[in-house]
């Protein structure tokens, strides 16, 4: 069980880090030289990486492997960034999240042929940004040039495979009964000492020499298979004291090191133990440079003191290259803890049940609270309310932890309209606003897809081709924009364009020969417009591989509408089309207010109430007969829910209408009495119900009755429409 649930963990992490892996290559497109973005798409693909070799998952390590080689070489400045290599980053990221995608069905699942054959023409494309540079040959032509090493002035990086061995022993090594000599043959033992050269640089004058001291250093290429640093190193233990040594691994291995580097957990953020660590440095190399750092702080204040990766370059001990990847993994251990510290990851089922139980807490304390005003009681008023009152806040905390901003959802479109565009041959850039709106993940991740239909239909219908922009006095390159905003409780998310507009007439012909009108009808813009939201409507003249077969339309009406939301167009021919859905916050616990007709209950979302008006006996006569009132001057349409939902009880004496407001428009509820405020628990209505109209769910009162949600956008458009019948 753990395995899987680190499994699971390790699913999540890839799709984020694709998601930020492919937000950063896109930006790279406007930005190429963005080293920022380079490197976070490096980290992106190292750590699926790392994470997968975990796991055993050869595949995703692999393939991903090859990609982590040419980002280096491009974080190295070996390639450039050009749109053919970002186009084949994109493949392959999404390569990467097929295969994830693979484990998370089936931890055991392996691409069938059709995948394997993708991955093999992604990594022949890859190759080609894997040959190394003319300009910087690492084979040897000659033996002799094998055999030689070459440390080039003010660098410490080896142009061999060769390590190399710089050695000074010390005056007094003779004296301790050391052969300096013998340490060199043992070396030779341990694998082939390919050229030395000995420096005579510390020899005094003859007059001055002590036969007893010894004044020479050496410089070694030394190959050994196998062999790693502290192994050469102890070669020297007896000596330590007595001598100076450096060791310089050979060229190939640091690649490797910084490979190693990469590959260690991120626990760790201290830059001498990450080096220590990938066998780079040595113990006592670190030592001493941290010895030698710590003398320098006495002599310098601690911010001007040299750091230590300087100090290590300085003594000659490690590459620049070396520090300069331990540097980088240490900033990005840095970034994750910081990270760690600030977010924890909580399962969204868990989460779910969390709003279920809060949700019963509520409908518990409705209850209490109904119990304890029966009773004379002032402690229990008091006690209740104070329970209320913490209810509310734990409701209102619970809700906050599903509230997330729509931003990370709009970013996809990024990746969606560039490549749209390449298809269809138009240049096409998104606009994204409104990116920090919060609303209910639950709603996030159901409206995905409708946005994802309207911004392809948007650039294949509604953005014009680049000649036809510049004969309409239009730049060529078309927008596509996305937005969202809070208004009245509800959440408005608009996808528009800057294209050429919906053409009015022609809509309205398609709709007479389907026949969805009728020729003497009379319909607003509105409602002509709304007309392509039905069933296998279309005016598209071709048919494409995005739209124009009169599929799709019509089910992202309904799946807005399956989340209690609406939606509307707006579209003015030659300047462009905006589509505009509006959404609820939450479909788990909202604010309502509750209202009765005869015996029955019945609640409508708090923020889309405005106002409650009490109508006297002379108000009452006026309204007979009629579906509209005048309210201080404006004409007001309602709807009596008594004849709405066909409520046989006897009519009460006493009438209000409660004005509520949906999209701008505002209708009146007459209903007999008005209840107050209410913690509403949203209960789906079972498929028995699902066609019922004006109503959108149910809830429970804390006496247990059922009262139920009404559907307030769908009684505002009948009460316009019926209000609309009677003026015409």
């Amino acid at each position: 069980m753990e395995l899987d649930q680190a499994l699971q963990t390790f699913i999540m992490e890839s799709r984020e880090l694709l998601e930020a892996m492919e937000e950063s290559l896109l930006g790279l497109e406007t930005f190429p030289d963005d080293r920022d973005a380079i490197n976070a798409i490096f980290r992106a693909a190292h750590t699926i990486k790392g994470s997968g070799g975990m796991f055993g998952l050869d595949g995703i390590v692999s393939f991903t492997h090859v990609v982590e080689n040419v980002l280096d070489r491009v974080r190295n400045g070996d390639v450039d960034v050009t749109g053919d290599l970002i186009a084949l980053l994109l493949s392959c990221r999404d390569y990467i999240g097929l295969l994830v995608e693979l484990i998370a069905v089936d931890s055991h699942a392996q691409p069938d042929s059709e995948t394997e054959s993708v991955g093999k023409v992604l990594l022949e494309q890859l190759k080609s940004y894997q040959k190394v540079n003319k300009l910087q040959p690492l084979a040897r032509t000659t033996e002799k040039s094998q055999s030689r090493t070459s440390v080039l002035p003010h660098s410490s990086t080896v142009q061999s495979d060769n390590w190399h061995i710089s050695l000074r022993f010390g005056l007094d090594v003779l004296r301790n009964g050391m052969d300096p000599m013998a340490f060199i043959r043992y070396l030779d033992n341990m694998g082939k000492i390919v050229h030395i050269v000995t420096l005579p640089d510390a020899m005094p004058l003859s007059l001055e020499m002590d036969a007893e001291s010894c004044y020479l250093g050496f410089e070694i290429d030394f190959q050994g298979d196998g062999v790693d640093k502290e192994a050469i190193e102890s070669v020297f233990e007896f000596v330590q004291e007595d001598c100076s040594i450096r060791i310089l691994p050979p060229h190939s291995h640091i690649e490797e090191y910084t490979q190693l580097i990469n590959d260690l957990p991120e626990d760790n953020i201290y830059l001498g133990e990450l080096l220590v660590k990938c066998g780079s440095l040595t113990k006592k190399e670190l030592e001493e440079a941290l010895s030698v750092q710590e003398t320098l702080r006495q002599e310098f204040s601690v911010e001007d003191a040299p750091k230590l990766g300087h100090i290590l370059v300085e003594q000659g001990v490690i590459q620049p290259e070396l520090v300069d990847a331990a540097l980088g993994k240490q900033k990005v251990a840095k970034e994750h803890k910081a990270q760690e510290s600030k977010l924890i990851r909580v399962q969204a089922d868990k989460l779910d049940q969390l709003i279920n139980l809060v949700g019963e807490m509520v409908i518990a304390g409705a209850a209490t609270s109904l119990l304890a005003l029966r009773t004379d009681d002032a402690a229990l008023h008091e006690s209740t309310s104070t329970l209320s009152r913490l209810v509310e806040e734990i409701r209102d905390s619970a809700l906050q932890l599903r509230m997330v901003q729509i931003g990370e959802t709009f970013s996809r479109f990024n990746r969606v309209v560039r490549d749209v565009s390449r298809e269809i041959g138009k240049d096409i850039g998104l606009d994204v606003r409104g990116a920090e709106t919060e609303l209910d993940k639950s709603v996030v991740e159901k409206i995905g897809d409708p946005l994802t239909h309207l911004v392809r239909n948007s650039m294949d219908h509604g953005i014009e081709k680049a000649e036809i922009r510049l004969q309409r006095g239009k730049p060529a390159k078309g927008t596509v924009f996305l937005n969202a905003y809070h208004e009245s409780g509800s959440i408005v998310v608009e996808v528009g364009d800057d294209g050429g507009g919906l053409n009015r007439s022609r809509i309205l012909a398609k709709a007479l020969e389907k026949g969805l009108v009728t020729a003497n009808q009379v319909l607003t813009d509105k409602e002509v417009f709304g007309l392509i939201f039905e069933a296998g409507f279309s005016t598209a003249e071709a048919v494409t591989n995005l739209s124009g077969r009169g599929v799709g339309m019509d089910v992202v009406k309904r799946n807005i509408e399956a989340l209690r939301g609406t939606v509307e167009i707006d579209s003015k021919e030659g300047v462009g089309t905006t589509v505009k859905i509006r959404l609820p916050l939450t479909l788990a616990i909202i604010e309502g207010f509750l209202m009765k007709v005869g015996s029955a209950s019945y609640v409508v979302p708090l923020d889309l109430v405005m106002e409650c008006i009490e109508l006297n006996e002379s108000e009452r006569r006026e309204m007979r007969g009629s579906n509209y009132i005048n309210l201080r001057g404006a004409v007001l349409p309602f709807i009596r829910l008594r004849d709405q939902f066909r409520i046989r009880d006897k009519a009460s004496r006493i009438e209000n209408i409660v004005v509520v407001q949906y999209a701008g428009q505002r209708a009146g509820l007459v209903v007999d009495e008005l209840v107050g405020e209410f913690q509403t628990v949203i209960k789906p209505l079972g498929k028995l119900f699902g066609n019922l109209k004006g109503i959108s769910g149910s809830t429970i009162l804390g006496s247990g009755e059922v009262a139920l949600i009404l559907d307030v956008p769908a009684l505002v458009h009948r009460a316009i429409g019926m209000e609309s019948q009677i003026v015409n």
